[in-house]
């Protein structure tokens, strides 16, 4: 009797230490950082300024409060990269203006920290006629890339 009372305590037990941490694991787990990153419009003209967002989000909820975005931008087969931290974002939507003057195709990253989470996409845009584009296999080639910091 009494290895019978020990084993349905034992099996109680199991269960309920089971059931307790299936429950907080599903509950507690932080959903992706998600990163919208576009180019308004995609194709611009020579002088005349460019959009770009970055819409952050984690499951429904706007993002804020990122530890870091920073727009990096260059132009096809080009070391020069420029490096914007942007700021003071408006319902989850870190935003950069800017002009180029010379016409070709480009690339922007935009590296966003935000809850122990990194998220970089990619995309590519042009202004005026586009040049040759940047190879496949190159190392700016960092297409949406998602890490857990």
């Amino acid at each position: 009797m009494k290895k019978l009372i020990v084993f349905i305590v034992t099996i109680l037990l199991v269960v309920a230490l089971t059931s307790c941490n299936n429950q907080s694991s599903t509950n507690n787990e932080p959903k992706m950082v998600n990163v919208e990153l576009t180019a308004k419009p995609k194709t611009g003209k020579v002088n005349e300024p460019i959009t770009f967002e970055a819409k952050v989000t984690q499951g429904n909820e706007k993002v804020n409060d990122a530890d870091e975005v920073v727009f990096e931008i260059w132009r096809s087969k080009s070391d020069k990269h420029e490096k914007f931290e942007i700021k003071h974002p408006k319902n989850g939507v870190y935003s950069l203006k800017k002009s180029f003057t010379e016409e070709g195709t480009y690339y922007i990253v935009s590296h966003v920290t935000a809850r122990n989470m990194h998220n970089m996409p990619k995309k590519e845009f042009t202004v005026g006629s586009p040049s040759a584009p940047e190879d496949a296999n190159s190392n700016s080639s960092m297409d949406g890339m998602n890490v857990d910091k």
